[in-house]
């Protein structure tokens, strides 16, 4: 609520009720065992597996665009794909790894080449 002042530059308010001191509230803590306490999440790897179709050098680009590797990093990536029929891209938690699955794939899917990509626990 506002008072009227004789000044209409000035304002003055008033509060209703009072505030609650800061020694009115108690808190307590209570000491957490090992096994109640925050778990790190768990981590999961996004593998892509070789096919005879996808070009290496669209893989590469898919690495350095979606993964953020350095071109020698995805050039690695993709000859251990080639070599070993899979490779992993990265380490992510379960909701970043689902994405980055996702991209692949439907970049995959829109250039009409059979790259596939999973994500697995570390």
């Amino acid at each position: 609520m506002e008072e009227q002042n004789s000044n209409p530059m000035q304002k003055t308010e008033k509060l209703s009720g009072s505030l609650a001191e800061p020694s009115d509230f108690s808190v307590e803590v209570e000491e957490l065992d090992q096994n109640e306490r925050a778990k790190e999440p768990k981590m999961f790897q996004v593998i892509l597996h070789n096919d005879d179709f996808t070009p290496m050098d669209f893989v590469v680009k898919l690495l350095v665009q979606y993964f953020f590797k350095s071109m020698d990093a995805a050039y690695e990536i993709m000859l251990r794909v080639h070599k070993e029929g899979r490779g992993t891209c990265g380490v992510y938690s379960r909701e970043v790894a689902e994405t980055k699955v996702e991209q692949v794939k439907k970049l995959a899917k829109f250039h009409d080449y059979p790259l596939q990509c999973t994500y697995e626990p570390v």
